[in-house]
């Protein structure tokens, strides 16, 4: 059968690639201690699974509404306002989705035509890239640099901006990086969206995790800017439901109708008790584990940036939030694809490229710390030695 040819302009996640060489590895015999996968080691807290439970006893397994469960929207907007502080959103914003996935593809494929162009950030999560080049539109790297916190500069931003761009894309706090966009960042971003009449899509699923003084601004809070942006968000991260598949989207209303009706066209719905145990987890009586889980993931922060750093050819900038440390290994003598192999195959250590993320990656791996103490620790000693034999 011929493919289609729009089907070549798709990318993939590799991070499910690796982990399929690594778990091929487990299968002949060998140790590999996982790093590549951004999945919280969590089990989802109780409360939230028995929700579930109780819900398909209930007789929650039959079709929902396209936009999701109406409690569910309410109860969505209600957490949103909340945690962003303020009072914007109602349930017809609310489209709820298998995972968030589709509401990055939904929403770009919303209102993106062909020939637009689409700013996004280089090294950032691989499907913004494959989402835009699949639509026909034109993706336009941004770069994260290092000696800026990996934060988006504001200026190169204005540079990039043509009179084809009509969505920008940001992540807070980001993938692969860990960074975090200040308030300050943000409101000069909502600017530039503003004065140049631009579509943004705010990738905001790691919102809850961040650390120290270190909190979440939403580019929403500003002026003039719900209207015209898009929040991506989830539960598969901040509540370790990711085999859940559980996300959702916040729209402008007629943006919101389109996404509905795509959904629609596709999954139909989303699965009626997932969203009952949804709602659970937005409740006060999940707040408590969250916190834990936060906890948790600054102690592993700590310790993997500090391991690394004392790793010859290895610096790492401490990140400020998500579950991702972004070390530059150029002084290892190999490219970011070659470490990647090493490690898996020579230390027993899965991690990514920073190439996965873009070309702009370069230089970098990806480590996630959403594993145990015990299990970075040993992947510290075995990464420590098997670069010790490259210098």
């Amino acid at each position: 059968m011929q493919i289609a040819n729009r089907i070549s302009r798709l990318g993939t996640e590799t991070a499910f690639v690796v982990l399929q060489r690594a778990r091929a590895l487990e299968a002949q015999g060998k140790s590999i201690i996982h790093l590549e996968i951004g999945e919280p080691d969590f089990d989802t807290p109780q409360n939230i699974i028995d929700a579930g439970k109780q819900a398909l006893d209930k007789g929650f397994t039959h079709y929902g509404p396209s936009a999701g469960l109406p409690e569910a929207r309410a109860a969505i907007a209600e957490y949103t306002n909340k945690t962003r502080g303020y009072n914007l959103w109602d349930a017809d914003h609310v489209v709820i989705t298998p995972g968030a996935k589709p509401i990055m593809f939904f929403g770009m494929m919303a209102v993106l035509n062909e020939g637009d162009e689409v700013i996004y950030p280089n090294p950032g999560f691989p499907i913004y890239e494959s989402v835009i080049n699949f639509l026909g539109a034109k993706a336009v790297p941004l770069p994260l640099r290092e000696e800026n916190e990996f934060r988006m500069d504001v200026a190169d931003l204005e540079a990039r901006i043509t009179s084809r761009t009509k969505m920008l894309i940001i992540n807070t706090p980001q993938n692969p990086t860990g960074g975090i966009l200040t308030r300050e960042d943000l409101q000069q971003i909502a600017e530039l969206a503003i004065k140049h009449d631009l579509m943004v899509l705010s990738d905001e699923i790691y919102s809850q995790i961040t650390y120290g003084d270190f909190k979440h601004t939403s580019i929403t809070e500003f002026d003039g800017m719900a209207e015209r942006t898009m929040i991506l968000d989830g539960f598969s991260k901040t509540f370790a439901m990711t085999g859940w598949r559980l996300g959702y989207g916040l729209f402008p209303k007629d943006v919101a109708a389109v996404v509905s009706k795509l959904q629609t066209n596709s999954t139909s719905c989303t699965a009626s008790f997932t969203q009952i145990a949804g709602i659970e987890a937005l409740s006060d009586r999940t707040l408590d584990r969250v916190d834990y889980f936060v906890d948790k993931f600054k102690e592993r922060r700590d310790l993997i940036v500090e391991r690394l750093n004392q790793i010859p050819g290895v610096r790492c900038h401490r990140p400020h939030g998500a579950f991702y440390v972004f070390p530059n290994i150029q002084g290892t003598g190999k490219t970011s694809a070659e470490m990647e192999h090493y490690l898996l195959n020579d230390a027993g250590v899965a991690c990514l490229s920073g190439t996965a993320f873009g070309a702009f990656g370069e230089g970098f791996i990806r480590l996630s710390y959403a594993n145990s103490v015990e299990n970075i620790e040993e992947a510290m000693k075995r990464m420590q030695t098997a670069i010790e034999r490259l210098m």
